[in-house]
């Protein structure tokens, strides 16, 4: 018999934290919560302080009964559920449910599955803490009272399955006032004047700056041609200015930057980058003479870019070790951004000493992928900044001033190992000048006059959407993945290029909760919730008190809504076409998975069809088909022969309607970061990158 149970959410976990701990130990797992809110009605009750009626989750019974019975026969049980508010309510839960007494040292917590942390970690156990508790049971509270009022309203007047939240309504705001910026944004003309300049045989490029030392922007071509008129072949060096430009590193990654730049380097989703980043924390097998099942990262919510000392010594040694002295980076403290909690540290490797080459066959594409970007961004934030050396030229011609920059990297400090991504994707390189001093001539090779138009604000990609929320105060490392999740499966947005488009119907259901529930979708009021909640985290408010001064104003408003909220019949949009089976037309249907063709006879007929988009190119391997555009249930593009399921031919990169010229076979579009390259299935014929 086993001296101590230890209870943690992941199976996963179990068996590592067992073989770490020895034999006196059981380690058994909860698989997440086992009690909360049932999914059928709301569950709290407003009269009695908003108290929760929490359940016994079905089909957990007995894992509970499970449980029990260990912890009747330990002497002492640990509740090591994640260190968060989360895992602390599902202590809490565990605690009663079990008869433990939660005020004594029963809880354990570690930011990492390592054998010195898990031993470190029940050296120093603690009791659970009921502020934790609370503000998680408060958010509980809070997203019920809002959800379940709020969308049963929209089944009645709109149609049944769709949900309005706390933070998802204030997402899709976002979402619908950029489109709106977008359609009602009108452009305005500007000109630029690029120039090509040559001396000592080199060819450099410098752009029109202004006139008599004013900076003057260009807005008619007339102006443009004015000024061309006045130059002359020769420009003249007027001041030549040389600086050397420090470049820091990148801090080591929270929740949300891991979710932006994994969705800008490895194209994942918010969703994909937790789930990927669950594995590498809970274990992965690395055999037996590497440690077996081996936690590769820290926890990945958390809102801190904070290091340990220990993390930071690691990362100095191996600095030294494989790049030198001059790459270690001077010891400064690392700010937190405002308002981050700090509860664990950030996102980073177990043991920078586990590099990633050295685990790649221990790993899945995805978990190397990922662990490789935690691995690099986690040394670099601790190396020398990047030193440039900049150049920049005043070139004159009769008092208009032209100006040319350049810039050489000259120590790459942390950008020997990692560069952080930006959603424009421009590159850092050399961009060389001659060696110019003041006072000398420089000859124009080529005036190049270019109109230009200002462009609407880009649509907002999942990376771009999760930044803008964060930066505003709304929702919390753990929100951001399930409220994009939401949203796509609600079918209130679409994506089409990894951009966000609102449909109709989040669009319908946004202006309604905006109309009736103003509080529920504005920025402000949501951000300053957010602070409310966390302010319960501290200790400093009631969670009660928070909840009753929210719900007041909002019955309110819901009574109002239930009378005056008018029934929406949201139409079909005919599709043009007859149904094959029985006459009817066809109309247009939004579904789990985007639009679809259905007949308008349902329910009589139940014909349905997808929405098939041709590409021009026949199908390469029936010859009688056409290649037609379809969406996975991941929603990503592939290419399928619309005689399917006659035809079997699929391909995820794009065929294109002429053959290969030196083996006649099928040209296919591969794309990558740096462009598209055409290239053959059957043989190695490539074409150029094409920009």
């Amino acid at each position: 018999m086993k001296d101590y149970l230890v209870i943690v959410e992941s199976p996963a976990k179990a068996k590592t934290i067992e073989r770490y701990l020895g034999k006196k130990y059981e380690v058994k797992a909860s698989m997440g919560h086992v009690i909360d809110l049932p999914k059928s009605q709301m569950a709290v009750n407003v009269e009695e302080n908003y108290k929760p009626k929490y359940i016994t989750i079905r089909g957990k019974g007995d894992v509970l009964k499970d449980l029990r019975k260990s912890a009747k026969k330990a002497k002492k049980v640990y509740l090591a559920a994640d260190p968060d508010r989360e895992g602390e309510a599902i202590a809490w839960h565990l605690a009663h449910a079990l008869n433990v007494d939660e005020d004594s040292q029963c809880r354990v917590v570690f930011n990492e599955i390592t054998k010195d942390a898990i031993k470190e970690s029940f050296k120093n156990p603690r009791t659970i803490d009921i502020n934790l508790v609370d503000a998680q049971q408060a958010r509980r509270v809070l997203d019920r009272l809002v959800g379940y009022n709020i969308s049963p309203l929209l089944w009645k007047k709109v149609k049944r399955g769709l949900s309005a939240g706390r933070v998802q309504s204030v997402a899709m705001k976002m979402i619908i006032d950029r489109e709106k910026e977008i359609n009602n944004f009108e452009p305005e003309e500007y000109w630029t004047i690029e120039a090509e300049f040559e001396k000592d045989k080199t060819v450099f490029e410098g752009s029109f700056y202004g006139l008599d030392g004013k900076k003057q922007n260009l807005k008619q071509e007339s102006e443009v041609k004015e000024i061309i008129n006045k130059l002359d072949k020769q420009f003249s060096t007027d001041k030549v200015t040389k600086r050397e430009r420090k470049r820091n590193p990148a801090q080591p990654f929270i929740t949300s930057s891991l979710q932006q730049e994994a969705a800008r380097k490895l194209n994942f989703r918010a969703r994909k980058t937790m789930m990927v980043a669950q594995q590498l924390y809970e274990g992965i097998d690395l055999g037996r003479k590497a440690g077996g099942i081996t936690g590769l990262i820290t926890y990945m919510r958390t809102d801190s870019t904070r290091l340990s000392d220990t993390a930071k010594t690691e990362a100095h040694d191996y600095i030294v070790e494989n790049y030198g002295e001059e790459y270690l980076g001077k010891s400064k403290p690392q700010k937190n951004k405002e308002g981050a909690q700090d509860a664990h540290e950030a996102i980073r490797p177990t043991s920078i000493n586990r590099d990633p080459k050295s685990l790649k066959d221990s790993l899945t594409r995805d978990q190397y992928r990922l662990y490789k970007l935690i691995w690099e961004r986690t040394l670099s934030s601790q190396m020398a900044p990047a030193v440039m050396d900049t150049m920049t030229v005043h070139l004159m011609n009769n008092g208009i001033e032209f100006r040319a920059t350049g810039s050489k990297i000259k120590f790459k400090g942390f950008m020997k190992v990692y560069i952080e991504g930006t959603d424009d994707n421009k590159k850092v390189e050399d961009k060389m000048l001659p060696n110019l001093t003041e006072g000398m001539i420089v000859d124009s090779k080529e005036i190049i006059p270019n109109q230009h138009f200002t462009q609407p604000p880009p649509r907002y990609t999942e990376a771009r959407l999760v930044r803008t929320m964060e930066e505003l105060g709304i929702g919390r490392p753990s929100t951001y993945a399930p409220t994009l999740d939401t949203i796509q499966r609600r079918g209130y947005v679409t994506l089409d290029n990894k951009r966000f488009i609102p449909t109709e119907l989040g669009t319908i259901v946004t202006e309604l909760v905006q109309e009736f529930f103003p509080e529920i979708i504005d920025v402000e009021f949501t951000a300053k919730m957010e602070d409310d909640l966390d302010s319960i985290e501290e200790g400093k408010r009631n969670w009660v008190t928070i909840i009753d001064d929210f719900y007041q104003d909002f019955h309110k408003r819901l009574e109002i809504a239930e009378k005056e909220m008018e029934k929406i019949e949201i139409k079909d949009e005919p599709a043009g076409i007859d149904c094959e089976e029985c006459g009817h037309e066809m109309v247009y249907k939004m579904g789990r998975y985007g639009k679809f063709l259905a007949c308008s006879n349902f329910p009589d007929c139940r014909n349905t069809k997808p929405i098939l988009k041709e590409i021009g190119v026949k199908c390469p391997k029936c010859k009688e088909g056409n290649v037609v555009e379809r969406k996975s249930k991941k929603r990503r593009t592939f290419y399928g022969c619309d005689q399917f399921p006659d035809c079997d031919f699929v391909s995820w990169d794009k065929p294109i309607a002429r053959p290969c010229p030196k083996c006649d076979s099928l040209l296919v579009e591969k794309k990558s970061k740096k462009g598209t390259q055409v290239q053959c299935t059957d043989c190695d014929y490539k074409e150029e990158v094409q920009s």
